[in-house]
């Protein structure tokens, strides 16, 4: 049968805590009454050591302190905050690179790449036409297109399902 109390001063004395203690756990949901406004000795000493400050709290030292919701929450606490001092020496060390820059930078490059793509049809089928002796336009013709082929197939394959926007306005 568990051990009842409707006074707080008489549950905070069995439990060897402050009344003031039991009042600031209750308003932090760390603890609750009964539904009929008494306190569950048992299930309070239990709920107190598992939300409980082990280096402030008398009833976390009775418990383990590794296993309790609060020392979970202080060393994923704790991990945080080694990551972000982690991350931050990385930025001061220039290891890291902001994204909207690079997205920059590899439009950049990717921009002069298709550019220099699309223009050497134009200069260079006049010399392999002379080589090959052909019709220079119908080889500029024939090798545009390919490159053109080319270049959508690499779209398609950087920019899945048109992510990247419409394609309709590139050449």
């Amino acid at each position: 049968m568990p051990e009842l109390t409707a006074s707080t001063r008489e549950a905070a004395r069995r439990l060897g805590v402050s009344d003031t203690a039991i009042h600031k756990a209750e308003r932090a949901g760390r603890i609750a009454r009964e539904p009929d406004g008494s306190w569950d000795i048992d299930k309070t000493r239990r709920r107190l050591t598992e939300t409980a400050d082990p280096t402030r709290s008398p009833l976390a030292n009775g418990a383990s302190a590794e296993g309790t919701p609060f020392a979970r929450l202080k060393v994923a606490q704790l991990a945080l905050k080694v990551e972000a001092q982690r991350l931050s020496l990385d930025e001061t060390k220039r290891r890291l690179v902001d994204v909207a820059q690079a997205n920059a930078a590899l439009d950049e490059i990717g921009s002069t790449m298709r550019d220099a793509l699309l223009n050497w049809p134009a200069r260079v089928s006049g010399l392999i036409a002379a080589e090959i002796s052909v019709d220079p336009h119908l080889l500029q013709t024939i090798l545009q297109s390919h490159i053109n082929d080319l270049l959508t197939e690499a779209a398609d394959r950087f920019d899945p399902a048109g992510l990247g926007g419409d394609r309709s306005s590139q050449p």
